[in-house]
């Protein structure tokens, strides 16, 4: 392969050009190849990327929205969803706009399909975000909304400011990245969730534009080659990836992949984009892949964009006990041990807890970022 170029972050308006690792390079007919995500853009210059925000420039392919959000707000962790990273506590999330994937059925479209500058129209420095977590107590910052692969310089150098004020970080991301580019992003995540949309090449293929291997790779990469806390979510669209096949396939690999410990949400689809002839996913569907992971031994399995109790709750997985309540972001029983044990049993409940529970609740405060 030809000798990369540097990826540089860039804020055109401070000029700001800080160097990361190579994320793209040159090929013979005067174009680059965008080396970040297995899409691989091959771009001339002044041409953007499917994903809107990066782009051929100087000879380099950048980010070039840096700097520039589509809103902040402080969410409960639960959302995310992370039900075993630091329970009840706040966490600040912002995205920015833009995709690497092409899902027909983004439940975010208006974010991660834009190609509007006004999307853009917050302005905060990887500083001004840690501050405003650190000064609002919220335990960490959630990279989402869109996936935060695309803004990747963006991402590193916020995460990199909130460890230096004792904020942590969580990416919310498709997981569809290159190997160079997935080490240099997840190196300042804590945690992480994986949006694992069907276990069918097909699938991703017709309806994600991508490929279901990269991903794949991504989550083995975390769960082998890292300490982040990861947990996976599935979306189950009404006859598209919702059979007792392909359910069976999914939390087979994961039992053998990721061992049983790493979280599963399955979440409701709602029509919308592209999408909205189909129905909304039942409630039953979700039990039944629930039930499914269950029975191949996977520990802590969840259903999600519904109000079940019991699918939201976290059981022990020595005594079946209730270790966690949770109806819908609130949570309610807290029965493990400040050593992260089940009091019942003793068993050890697997993530990352603290010795009480946060008290945030289901608040959704919108926040306004100033110098």
């Amino acid at each position: 392969m030809p000798t990369p170029t540097k990826s540089s972050t860039v804020n055109p308006d401070t000029n700001t050009d800080i160097s990361y690792p190579s994320f793209c390079h040159p090929l013979g007919d005067g174009r680059l190849q965008c080396d970040l995500c297995p899409r691989a853009c091959r771009l001339r210059e002044g041409q953007r990327g499917l994903c809107f925000v990066r782009g051929a420039r100087h000879g380099r392919v950048e980010l070039l929205t840096y700097g520039r959000s589509s809103g902040f707000c402080i969410d409960p962790i639960e959302k995310k969803p992370l039900h075993h990273f630091l329970p009840g506590t706040p966490v600040l999330s912002f995205g920015t706009a833009g995709c690497n994937l092409t899902c027909d059925y983004c439940q975010n479209w208006d974010i991660s399909k834009s190609r509007a500058a006004d999307t853009l129209a917050t302005e905060a420095s990887p500083e001004q975000i840690a501050r405003a977590a650190h000064s609002h107590g919220a335990r960490s910052v959630a990279y989402t909304y869109n996936d935060p692969v695309i803004f990747l310089e963006y991402a590193c150098d916020t995460a990199q400011a909130c460890h230096a004020l004792g904020v942590k970080n969580v990416a919310v991301t498709a997981g569809y990245i290159s190997p160079g580019a997935r080490e240099r992003f997840f190196a300042d995540m804590d945690a992480a969730n994986i949006d694992l949309k069907a276990f069918s090449e097909d699938f991703y293929r017709q309806h994600c534009g991508g490929q279901l291997g990269p991903v794949l790779e991504t989550l083995e990469y975390l769960k082998q080659e890292s300490t982040i806390w990861v947990e996976i979510t599935t979306l189950l669209i009404p006859g598209l990836n919702d059979s007792n096949a392909e359910l069976t396939a999914l939390c087979a690999w994961i039992r053998e992949h990721l061992g049983r410990d790493v979280p599963l949400h399955f979440s409701a689809f709602h029509p919308d984009f592209k999408l909205r002839q189909l129905p909304p996913t039942p409630a039953a569907t979700l039990t039944r892949a629930r039930q499914i992971a269950r029975d191949h031994g996977l520990h802590y399995v969840y259903t999600g964009n519904v109000h079940d109790r019991a699918g939201a709750s976290t059981w022990c997985s020595g005594c079946d006990a209730l270790l966690i309540e949770r109806d819908w972001y609130q949570l309610g029983t807290w029965a493990l041990s400040p050593g992260g044990t089940c009091r019942a049993c003793g068993t050890p409940c697997a993530g990352v807890f603290e010795a009480t529970p946060g008290d945030w609740g289901a608040r959704r405060q919108p926040l306004g970022l100033h110098p």
